[in-house]
């Protein structure tokens, strides 16, 4: 008896089977069409870190601090100096966006940070620092240009650091 509603039940779930696709896809005697594959400029987003709130063109034209792409995810590959004024290109991986920023300068002093035709400018406040809105980067961090220009005339450009 056990044996026969054994054999009973796996009739019932064969008859399923074939009789529905448990895939979802179309049933079973017609053609089945593969899915399109996903188009060259349909990219997935990144995964990205807790905090984080942007990625690559997303970013472009935001505070770096506000989107979470400051302080532990940012390196400075290019540094430079106008006048006494420290200028740096920050760069967030992460984030795939850079900014300028100036340290030590003195108020009015401005910075400008370039990438890929896009262009970001901050001005210097009492404190003597200031940092850009972010451009986004998709290649070498180190060719991101940040340059400076003091209240004075002074002017000057990053350069890449030794790492």
């Amino acid at each position: 008896m056990f044996l026969s509603g054994l054999v009973g039940a796996l009739l019932v779930i064969a008859a399923a089977v074939l009789l529905l696709d448990l895939k979802g896809g179309e049933p079973f005697g017609r053609a089945a069409h593969p899915s399109p594959s996903p188009s060259p400029s349909a990219s997935k987003k990144p995964v990205l870190p807790a905090g984080v709130k942007c990625n690559g063109t997303a970013c472009a034209g935001k505070d770096p601090e506000v989107m979470g792409c400051g302080g532990q995810y940012a390196t400075s590959p290019s540094r430079g100096l106008a006048g006494g004024a420290l200028i740096e290109v920050r760069y967030s991986k992460v984030c795939s966006a850079a900014w300028a920023r100036i340290t030590g300068a003195a108020p009015g002093d401005q910075t400008t940070v370039t990438a890929a035709g896009r262009s970001e400018k901050a001005g210097a406040g009492r404190d003597g620092d200031a940092y850009t809105a972010m451009v986004p980067v998709t290649g070498d961090p180190k060719k991101v240009k940040a340059c400076g220009t003091t209240t004075t005339g002074a002017k000057g450009c990053t350069r890449p650091t030794a790492r």
